[in-house]
């Protein structure tokens, strides 16, 4: 059985993609090839690899890549999980499915119950993605 693929974005790809990435490859790393970046990829905040760690799930050894390393590749899914990104974010033709998922940014807010409040968002939408429920599959702002 070939593993799906999916790309998660953000703008930095600095929190809340990389803990996207992190939960899915943890959750279901035998059925997915998991990927994350940014369309103005920063570092890798220490906040996301805390938060992360306190569930089990290390991301320490995450970096931060550009959108443009993977325009070409072809993808079953494609999550987009800040609003900045789904605008600028450029068409994958070859994706099966483009999901959208506002999450606030823990970074704009600041704080670690902040990347808590991200890395427990993404979590329950992975979860009912995986589920198939309407949840994880449809784009939160409708």
């Amino acid at each position: 059985m070939q593993k799906k693929r999916v790309l998660f974005l953000c703008t930095g790809n600095s929190a809340r993609s990389q803990m996207a990435e992190g939960l899915l490859r943890s959750f279901a790393g035998k059925e997915y090839e998991v990927f994350s970046a940014g369309t103005h990829p920063i570092p890798v905040r220490v906040e996301a690899v805390g938060v992360m760690g306190e569930i089990g799930i290390d991301i320490s050894d995450h970096f931060s890549k550009s959108v443009d390393r993977f325009i070409h590749e072809p993808f079953d899914y494609v999550v987009t999980v800040c609003d900045s990104a789904k605008e600028s974010c450029p068409v994958f033709h070859g994706a099966r499915g483009t999901l959208h998922w506002s999450i606030k940014d823990p970074v704009g807010v600041g704080g670690t119950e902040a990347f808590r409040n991200a890395r427990n968002e993404l979590e329950r939408r992975i979860r009912a993605f995986l589920a198939g429920t309407p949840e994880g599959i449809k784009d939160s702002t409708s």
